[in-house]
């Protein structure tokens, strides 16, 4: 098997696996990463989202061939513990999760959001976040909750 080189979370990655494997499999099998979740298998739910290259992508059928030489995050590397990112703070304050099985693929989308727009309007978010699905119906939640990040992001 060939090795794949990638950045992942800031730090180099080189993992021997099939190119054809996904980069979720990868992920939560061999690396011990366990944020993105598998949902639905065709990169329709959302929960098994990561940014590449700076854009939330579907990890679930991504083939790692994909990601070589590319710069992966997950919600690992988004905060820590004792930092949280901003996001990870103003869901935890808007109370913006129940389950909590969707989270980890709606901060990947709204930090990468973010990234590219600080200041979103709503109907901004809401398309954002449009190819995450939340059975718990905790969407308003997490709307305010991105525009709350976004907001103390643009006054840090």
């Amino acid at each position: 098997m060939p090795v794949i080189e990638f950045q992942l979370n800031g730090a180099a990655m080189a993992v021997d696996a099939d190119p054809d494997q996904s980069l979720l499999d990868v992920l939560r099998g061999r690396l011990g990463i366990t944020g993105a979740h598998f949902g639905c298998g065709a990169g329709e739910c959302g929960a098994c989202h990561v940014m590449v290259d700076g854009r939330a992508m579907a990890s679930c059928d991504m083939p790692m061939w994909s990601v070589a030489d590319k710069d992966v995050v997950t919600t690992e590397g988004l905060g820590t513990v004792e930092q949280p990112h901003p996001l990870q703070r103003a869901f935890i304050s808007e109370q913006a999760m129940q389950c909590g099985y969707c989270v980890s693929g709606i901060l990947i989308s709204a930090a990468a959001l973010l990234k590219r727009n600080p200041s979103p309007t709503e109907a901004e978010v809401r398309a954002a976040l449009d190819r995450n699905l939340c059975r718990c119906g905790s969407h308003n939640r997490m709307v305010r909750a991105v525009l709350r990040a976004a907001s103390e992001m643009a006054t840090s």
